[in-house]
């Protein structure tokens, strides 16, 4: 392991220990260190990090961006060690972040959403994301809470899901409906046929038997819009917004019930994490 690499390590792992996840630092970093050393350099400079950020050439300004971003965050821990290193101006690629507009799934988009899923590819693959796209658009858990969901986090004696290392590294309880846990029941069924012999605890499995990493799920929750026929502009929607849609459709179900709203708010946080 390089000198480079091993610093990326210990980087990591206090910002952690501190309560962050970096889930994409985690994966993009060690690319950076990777691109760094294949041009034949030991510490970062700002040439090598704007090249680097600017990857892919069709990508949008607010990604390369956020990829600087996260160089210049690991950069200013290591000019701390090694006074060569060049931090990247803040400036470097000017974005003005906003936030995006969500989109608002129908009761049509999730089951468009979820009869798309029978066109992916592999032995698990169709039950795994129908399944997870089900759980968070009745829950509406973060998506990295769901993929991070070990098997022994679904209570079925008190039907509930608990959430670890959540939000501010916090554990919460998610009470579910009968037809969310006979889903996940039927699914963990399904998965341990295939999988005899388990690979991981984790409850969402890939075709491989093993945990679902984020940038994979984007890439084919990105097909399964496209196959589901939903909308592109003005703005793709997002796996994420099924948590947005899911806080909407409570908030207007309590509505029509004539329910006092502004007393249910804190449960609904509550329950959301």
């Amino acid at each position: 392991m390089s000198p480079l690499q091993l610093a990326l390590e210990q980087y990591l792992a206090l910002r952690r220990a501190l309560g962050f996840k970096l889930e994409r630092e985690g994966w993009l970093l060690p690319k950076f260190v990777d691109f760094v050393e294949s041009q034949g350099e030991t510490r970062i400079t700002t040439n090598l990090a704007l090249r680097w950020a600017t990857q892919p050439a069709g990508a949008s300004v607010y990604w390369w961006a956020r990829r600087l971003s996260f160089v210049r965050q690991f950069a200013m821990h290591m000019l701390a060690e090694d006074p060569r290193t060049e931090v990247p101006p803040a400036d470097l690629i000017p974005y003005r972040t906003s936030r995006a507009t969500p989109y608002l799934y129908s009761e049509a988009d999730i089951r468009a959403l979820m009869e798309a899923c029978s066109s992916l590819r592999g032995p698990i693959a169709a039950s795994t994301y129908r399944s997870l796209l089900g759980l968070l658009a009745a829950t509406g858990m973060r998506v990295g809470e769901a993929l991070a969901l070990d098997r022994s986090d679904l209570d079925q004696d008190r039907q509930l899901l608990v959430i670890r290392r959540a939000k501010f590294n916090k554990t919460r309880e998610v009470p579910l409906d009968r037809t969310v846990m006979h889903a996940l029941r039927a699914y963990g069924a399904q998965r341990d046929h295939h999988w005899r012999r388990p690979r991981t605890s984790i409850f969402f499995v890939s075709n491989a038997g093993r945990r679902l990493w984020p940038q994979n799920v984007w890439k084919r929750f990105d097909h399964l819009r496209r196959c589901a026929k939903l909308p592109a502009r003005p703005r793709p929607p997002r796996i994420h917004d099924l948590r947005h849609s899911f806080a909407v459709t409570t908030l207007l179900r309590w509505y029509r019930e004539g329910a006092d709203i502004e007393a249910r708010l804190p449960a609904l946080s509550t329950y959301m994490g």
